[in-house]
Parts: C-alpha cells; sequence; structure tokens
C-alpha cells in the first residue's frame, strides 16, 4: 500500500491511516448531525449538543440557528456571547472567543489553509482569539493565526488576515485599521439572544 503521494508505507503505518480513516469519518458523521440541531429552533436544544460535542461556553452565550462547525473540542466561547446566523468556527486549532462578543450573520472563522507552496498541497493550522467586547460584522472572514484585540470592530464583509489591535476599526479586503473606537471604558453586557433564531 502506497500513500497518496506514491511513497511504500509500514504494516504500522497502513494500521495508523485506517484507525485515523475511521477517526475522521465518525468525526464527518457527527458534524452532519450537528448541521441538523442547527435547523432546531431552540437555543436550549441545540446548546445541549454543542456542549457534549466538546464546545465550551456558559449558558449565558448563544449561537444562533444554521451555525457549523469543524472540531467543536477545540472551541471555547466566553460570557454573553452571541453569534450570529449561519456561521462557521472552526476548531482544527484552537477558537478563543471572548466575553461579550457580538458576532454578526454569516461570519466564517477559519482555523486551517492549504499551503499552496507547499508540494503536497498541506494543511497549515492556527488559532484564532478574539478578545472581549469585540464586535464582528456580517459576512466578515477571519483566517488562521490572527488575534482580535479587546474591543476592536471588524467592519462588514471585511477579510482579516492579521492581528487587529484593541478598540481599532478595521474594514476591507484584506482588512486595513480605519479608526479607532471611541469608548475608554468597555463594560456593557449583550443581553438576550433573540427566541427561535
Amino acid at each position: 500500500m502506497q500513500d497518496r503521494n506514491g511513497r511504500p508505507l509500514s504494516s504500522n503505518e497502513i494500521i495508523q491511516k485506517i484507525i485515523n480513516r475511521i477517526k475522521t469519518i465518525l468525526l464527518e458523521f457527527w458534524l452532519m448531525k450537528l448541521r441538523f440541531v442547527g435547523h432546531i429552533p431552540s437555543h436550549t436544544v441545540r446548546k445541549f449538543f454543542y456542549l457534549i460535542s466538546g464546545v465550551k461556553m456558559p449558558w449565558n452565550s448563544t449561537i444562533h440557528m444554521w451555525a457549523n462547525f469543524f472540531n467543536p473540542s477545540n472551541i471555547s466561547i466566553g460570557q454573553d456571547t452571541i453569534i450570529g446566523d449561519h456561521a462557521f468556527l472552526d476548531g482544527r486549532a484552537p477558537l478563543t472567543i471572548g466575553n461579550h462578543v457580538g458576532i454578526a450573520s454569516q461570519v466564517l472563522i477559519y482555523n486551517d489553509e492549504h499551503d499552496i507552496n507547499s508540494p503536497d498541497y498541506g494543511n497549515s493550522f492556527g488559532p484564532v482569539t478574539i478578545g472581549d467586547y469585540v464586535f464582528i460584522g456580517p459576512r466578515v472572514i477571519i483566517l488562521p493565526n490572527v488575534t482580535i484585540g479587546k474591543g476592536a470592530v471588524v467592519a462588514a464583509g471585511a477579510v482579516v488576515t492579521k492581528d487587529i489591535p484593541e478598540n481599532e476599526i478595521w474594514g476591507g479586503v484584506p482588512a486595513k485599521k480605519i479608526s479607532d473606537r471611541k469608548v475608554d471604558q468597555l463594560n456593557y453586557k449583550l443581553g438576550r439572544a433573540m427566541l427561535f433564531q
């Protein structure tokens, strides 16, 4: 037996490949189930399934309907955080979302990208960290190895490819600084998520 690049595999490598393939198929099946769960218009039911899938989140935070995941066990969400509908949360590397974070609809957060300069088109994993009191506008894309500082704002449709400092407002493709957030003390709560969302 050979790998995808034609290199012969030892018997131990073959066994490990079979085990990894079975684990991958089981994870893909569970992710499909989570996709179905995302259609249930009940925060409590969805949250129950997200928690048993390994997402670390308190009861006062919410992921709205139609969310999709990769490896939910590497996802941590803080207090009083609301994630909008159709979000994609990638946990193939650590994804940490802080307290009082507002993430709008259709935001895509990736922790993995292909290395287009690699001879085998390999993967390049990297964590994403989103600080407290951050607001991320609709349809933002966040790529691996990014930290968004406390109180930062990301404008709708931006593509975030590098770190954003605290209290700065960024937008565009790729995202660049637009302005500063003019609030000295961030101390608010997002409140109750919309029902049936």
